[in-house]
């Protein structure tokens, strides 16, 4: 089996972001994936994890833990999705990105076991697969610790049957509303899975109806909780184009400065809440040095998110897809970047909550390209610019078939004092990023 064959098998399999009217709750099984990782010895088993649901942030948040941890030295794998560029991003080893070889012999495994399961009637799905590969490589190449992003939701999600040293929980908010529920207790309740019984946990700040129920299932399963911004306290001393410098004071001590390199105050929050994971190793025996974490937590990288990708004129990339990811952006935008005009490049997804996205732009946009990224899952650019203009009806918007194409159109906007925002999805935002941009 090649690369691209098992790349070609994956997608053959359920995947239910290719499913109309998916039942996330009748079809995602836990026990499902219990018995697939039987089949295999169980491989999580034994390796220490740190375990990360929410809305927004899971992958800065998983990105600023794997950078501390590498940099104390220890052998880390990182499982995080979607990817950006290449499909061999979702899985890495201290930053390295698993082989396409490791990929085609890992699927050649894997596949018999799915066809047997699939005769019962049980068949694991693509992401399910992925997960598998994902602790079969981290097995095999003894990790010391693994890192793991949530799919979607948490309590069904394929990623929880690992027994975490730490569960982090990331801001939440409305997002996949029709498979989680549309209150966002519920989408909190889906997202607290991931917290077991006797485990410590640790919360970004929340809207007062998520913390309820981050607060009850603690409780519930004797779980110790820590809040960012209750337990742990952060101020920013110094934002630019190139990052955030920000005190931190911990139960553990005080950061009198510290400095990440991505960009937005909500990085701060996330960076913070790594911290405090990295802090609670220590109920577990294992203790990192500040000035470890400090030197972790500058190196950390996390594309697409609040990116700056051009200076003349300036050209961001983010891939907020949510109206509370919106509205963090605006924020930055206001407080991080001096500019003329804003021309807007929005592509998006059908199940979002594109309307939301598009009022709350409204504002600040003075020109707008809609676009679709190269996936079945987009929404087509004309019943965006239709919502756009529903909300701002004097701008001007137009419509294209490709990012390729809303990017040249933006720079023949654009002015060098002036700012290109390309968002709506990390699907655009990755088209974007992997086209060429400069004049």
């Amino acid at each position: 089996m090649t690369y691209q064959d098992a790349l070609t098998y994956l997608d053959s399999l359920i995947n239910h972001e290719k499913i109309s009217g998916f039942d996330y709750k009748k079809s995602f099984k836990l026990e499902r994936m219990k018995s697939f990782s039987r089949l295999f010895g169980d491989p999580p088993k034994g390796i220490r994890a740190i375990h990360i649901s929410g809305t927004k942030g899971k992958g800065s948040v998983a990105s600023f833990i794997n950078s501390i941890l590498m940099e104390a030295g220890y052998k880390v794998g990182l499982y995080t999705s979607p990817h950006l560029f290449s499909f061999r991003e979702r899985i890495r080893i201290n930053g390295e990105a698993i082989g396409e070889k490791n990929v085609a012999q890992l699927i050649g495994e894997i596949k018999p076991h799915i066809k047997a399961m699939n005769k019962k009637g049980n068949s694991p799905t693509y992401f399910e697969a992925c997960t598998m590969m994902a602790f079969l490589y981290f097995k095999r190449e003894n990790v010391q610790f693994m890192v793991l992003e949530v799919g979607m939701g948490g309590r069904l999600d394929s990623t929880n049957i690992v027994e975490p040293l730490v569960s982090v929980i990331a801001p939440i908010s409305y997002d996949h509303t029709q498979y989680l529920g549309s209150a966002l207790s519920d989408i909190a309740f889906e997202k607290c899975g991931i917290i077991k019984q006797g485990s410590i946990v640790i919360s970004s700040p929340q809207d007062p109806e998520a913390m309820d129920v981050i607060e009850r299932i603690s409780k519930e399963r004797n779980s110790r909780l820590y809040v960012v911004g209750r337990d742990i306290f952060f101020e920013t001393l110094d934002s630019d184009m190139d990052g955030e410098s920000f005190r931190l004071i911990t139960r553990c001590g005080e950061y009198p400065h510290l400095r990440i390199r991505l960009l937005g105050d909500f990085q701060v929050e996330n960076a913070a809440g790594a911290v405090m994971a990295v802090e609670a190793l220590r109920a577990r025996d294992i203790f990192i040095d500040a000035e470890v974490i400090k030197s972790g937590l500058g190196k950390a990288r996390w594309p697409g998110r609040l990116g700056l990708i051009n200076k003349k004129p300036l050209i961001v990339v983010d891939g907020a897809q949510d109206v509370n990811s919106v509205l963090r952006l605006k924020k930055a935008l206001k407080n991080k970047f001096s500019y003329k005009k804003l021309i807007l490049v929005i592509g998006a997804m059908q199940d979002k909550d594109i309307d939301g996205m598009c009022r709350e732009f409204g504002d600040i946009a003075d020109y707008v390209i809609t676009t679709k990224a190269k996936t079945e899952r987009a929404c087509p650019p004309r019943t965006i610019k239709e919502k756009v203009l529903h909300y701002n009806s004097n701008i001007g918007v137009v419509a294209t078939d490709s990012v390729e194409e809303a990017v040249k159109k933006s720079r023949a906007q654009a002015g060098e004092d002036d700012l290109i925002l390309i968002t709506g999805s990390l699907y655009v935002a990755a088209e974007a990023m992997k086209g060429d941009v400069s004049p």
